[in-house]
């Protein structure tokens, strides 16, 4: 049986903590305002938990939550994830439609929108979509990627990126206790393989009108821009021309470096 009473409850006026036992304490406050609070102390290490308001939260109510909260801290469990997970944590697919109307404001159209709906519609609700936030797990994650990780590596590179914002919104939103372990997740998955193929190039056509328009430019870049497509070397070459050079021989070991 606790110490205080309903009554004892609205008669307390005085700034301080009351005791009811057991690790439940009344808070008055200067101003009047008055809450609960749940101490609890394991292993040496103590915590206070607030129960909510007094003058919502009936007495009976509060030693039910305290009550609650100290056999969770017995059991190793951490009390505000508990009531997190109780009050209902949101699917991948819930915390992705969070996290994509929290960003939507400040992407640059609407188009980065789509993109993110389509390849989690794609490549992430199917597998994990209806798990809630706190039970995915990196074999989860790792499973749904490898699938693409090399016949698409591009998409997947932004599947694995997106898929870590949402989770890192839930961690940082209280629904996890860890953070998206993606990077653990990469070191798990095959090398992909390096994009293979020649550099964008102007079409030749092109290149007179570029050149006039790169003489109207005022700048050592374009000088240097310019030498390089008059005489079709390396950028580097260019840089380590020097002026005392006025006959610029090029062999073959320096057109091409080595190492």
């Amino acid at each position: 049986m606790g110490k205080l009473s309903a009554s004892a409850v609205k008669a307390a006026t005085r700034p301080g903590r009351l005791g009811d036992g057991d690790g439940l304490f009344l808070v008055v406050q200067p101003g009047g305002g008055k809450s609960w609070v749940c101490r609890v102390q394991k292993n040496g290490n103590r915590r206070d938990f607030g129960l909510g308001s007094a003058s919502k939260v009936a007495l009976a109510t509060a030693r039910e939550r305290a009550r609650e909260i100290r056999t969770w801290v017995e059991l190793g469990l951490d009390p505000i994830f508990e009531r997190r997970k109780a009050q209902g944590i949101p699917t991948f697919r819930q915390a992705a439609a969070r996290v994509i109307a929290a960003h939507s404001r400040t992407w640059r159209n609407e188009k980065h929108e789509k993109q993110w709906l389509q390849t989690l519609e794609a490549y992430v609700f199917p597998h994990i979509g209806h798990v809630q936030v706190h039970e995915i797990t990196g074999p989860m994650i790792r499973n749904l990627l490898s699938d693409i990780w090399l016949a698409k590596p591009e998409t997947a590179r932004r599947v694995r990126q997106r898929i870590g914002t949402v989770l890192d919104w839930a961690y940082a939103s209280g629904y996890r206790e860890s953070e998206a372990p993606m990077r653990a997740i990469t070191k798990g998955l095959p090398r992909q393989p390096k994009k293979e193929g020649h550099f964008a190039a102007m079409p030749y056509a092109k290149v007179p009108a570029f050149m006039v328009k790169l003489a109207e430019r005022e700048s050592f870049s374009r000088l240097a821009l310019r030498f390089a497509i008059l005489t079709a070397v390396r950028s580097g070459e260019v840089r380590g021309a020097a002026w005392e050079n006025s006959t610029w021989r090029r062999s073959s070991g320096r057109s091409r470096p080595r190492g």
